[in-house]
């Protein structure tokens, strides 16, 4: 019986929920005498969230968010710099780490043909024998495997190489890389404007149960695709093994629950033995592919404790630096990829949604970080708009802000912030000749801002035209354009406290 409705209580009562947490998460808690701990007030937090959602099912919801505004780990302490949340707990993976990963991987993948024939032949040998028989050990030797266990070890290995492919370079989670099915890749092509070629890009059909988007589909490079044909290839002989225990299932009971389970793996490529379940083949589960990852980790020499969840955060960590300009392999992969959504969508309206919002919390951090570098006391910076940052830095602006880190975030979020390599640009268009034919025009650009980590580029740039301009045969115009330069860059590394000589520097 309702005495009072939910909804018109909902704001009082969390609010007072809200203070009695943080007090007692202040004075301690009157049981144990210990402060609440962050995770703590998280989980409490997140219970009345839960109850508001699930209100929303009954005749009496809650017709107002508890917390309008903010959410359960901004409340409990959980969210920002300094506090490791993310929206979650996942570790980023280091450069060096997912080099050496996905180089083993991909190598793997490039010689898949040699390991699935040696395999092919030993399936068609043991048919013939009606069994398991010694001539696949021999077979097996003499092709260059010293026995069978290493032979299956790299069976193994191959479909944990697959997988590390395709993580990589899609940003999906686990289980949608488990719902992956045969034929999940195809491409689409799309002119360049005026121009006659066609750009070519690939996309990956499969499903999203977090978020709850169903089908839809990535777009991914070729590698993924080249991926994805191998291990339909490595599965077809389990796809076997399901299709007979369907009929077997079919034979003995029509009606039986598993037949219907067994037809949701029927078509999918990552799949494995199940020995608790009788050696039923199913699609590998989250637990199998962690210990087949960390396995595939420890054989390529590395310490990094490697989980499935650890790709889609390094994905979206280089999606964002990609942005910045630090991965131009990875830009020229998804040269159609812009962080304004809206042309992403057009693009594919199938597209993940989530992985998008992944990107641009990686982007945000980022440029806080870049942003705080610029603000600094007495960071030294070149470029035009540095310049004016450092001037406006040292006219107590922070003043303005409530703190140091609102403004920064503040400067963060109205900037468009890329680099080019020389410099970081803020201009709102790609036209800039700074980023392409007339570097050292950025040394003066109301767009540019030159940071301590570019001076040895300009070091570098100075030394190399001083070369140029011994040259005979560029002429007095060309010597002059080439002085030009060399003064630009002595400008730049004196504006950072570098040497400026007029003569080459080793750095």
């Amino acid at each position: 019986m309702n005495i009072t409705r939910l909804a018109d209580v909902t704001p009082f009562v969390c609010a007072s929920f809200v203070d009695f947490c943080r007090q007692h998460r202040q004075r301690g808690s009157a049981r144990a005498g210990k402060p609440l701990q962050a995770a703590s007030l998280g989980h409490l937090f997140g219970a009345v969230e839960a109850l508001h959602e699930l209100s929303q099912y009954t005749d009496d919801p809650m017709l107002v968010h508890p917390w309008p505004g903010t959410s359960a780990t901004h409340l409990a302490g959980l969210t920002g710099h300094g506090t490791g949340y993310r929206g979650g707990k996942t570790p980023l993976m280091p450069d060096e780490v997912l080099i050496t990963l996905f180089q083993r991987a991909w190598s793997l993948v490039e010689a898949a043909d040699d390991v699935l024939d040696v395999r092919d032949e030993i399936l068609i040998l043991r048919r013939a024998a009606g069994g398991k028989t010694s001539a696949e050990a021999v077979y097996v030797r003499s092709r260059g495997w010293a026995n069978m266990f290493e032979f299956n070890k790299a069976v193994l290995e191959l479909r944990t190489a697959c997988y590390i492919v395709a993580a990589a370079l899609s940003g999906c989670r686990n289980h949608e890389l488990g719902f992956v099915q045969r034929g999940a890749c195809y491409c689409t092509e799309e002119a360049v404007d005026n121009d006659d070629e066609t750009n070519t890009y690939w996309w990956m059909r499969s499903q999203s149960t977090k978020t709850g988007e169903g089908n839809t589909e990535w777009v991914v490079p070729e590698a993924v695709a080249v991926a994805l044909k191998v291990m339909e290839r490595w599965s077809s002989p389990y796809r076997a093994l399901i299709e007979a225990e369907i009929e077997t299932r079919v034979a003995e009971n029509p009606s039986d629950p598993e037949i219907a389970e067994a037809q949701l793996h029927l078509n999918a490529v990552f799949l494995a033995m199940t020995p608790n379940k009788g050696n039923q083949v199913r699609t590998m589960s989250g637990q199998m592919w962690n210990k087949a990852l960390k396995t595939f980790t420890w054989n390529c020499g590395l310490q990094w404790d490697l989980a499935s969840h650890h790709f889609r955060r390094k994905f979206a960590n280089y999606a964002a630096r990609s942005h910045f300009g630090d991965l131009r392999y990875l830009r020229s992969h998804f040269k159609h990829w812009s962080m304004d959504m809206t042309l992403g969508y057009a693009l594919n309206a199938s597209q993940e949604v989530a992985l998008y919002a992944d990107i641009q919390i990686e982007l945000d951090d980022i440029k806080e970080e870049v942003v705080d570098g610029w603000l600094q006391p007495g960071a030294a910076l070149a470029g035009g708009y540095g310049e004016n940052i450092a001037k406006w830095r040292g006219s107590h602006a922070v003043t303005i802000f409530k703190d140091h880190r609102q403004m920064v975030r503040s400067l963060a979020e109205s900037a468009s912030i890329r680099s080019n390599g020389h410099a970081w640009c803020t201009a709102e268009d790609n036209n800039c000749i700074g980023n392409d034919l007339e570097r050292t025009r950025c040394s003066g650009c109301d767009n540019a801002v030159i940071g301590p980590q570019h001076a040895p580029l300009y070091h570098g740039l100075h030394d190399h035209l001083h070369e140029v301009l011994a040259c005979d045969d560029i002429g007095e115009g060309g010597r002059n354009l080439v002085r030009r330069d060399m003064q630009r860059c002595r400008d730049v590394l004196v504006m950072l406290g570098h040497n400026a000589s007029e003569e080459p520097t080793t750095v």
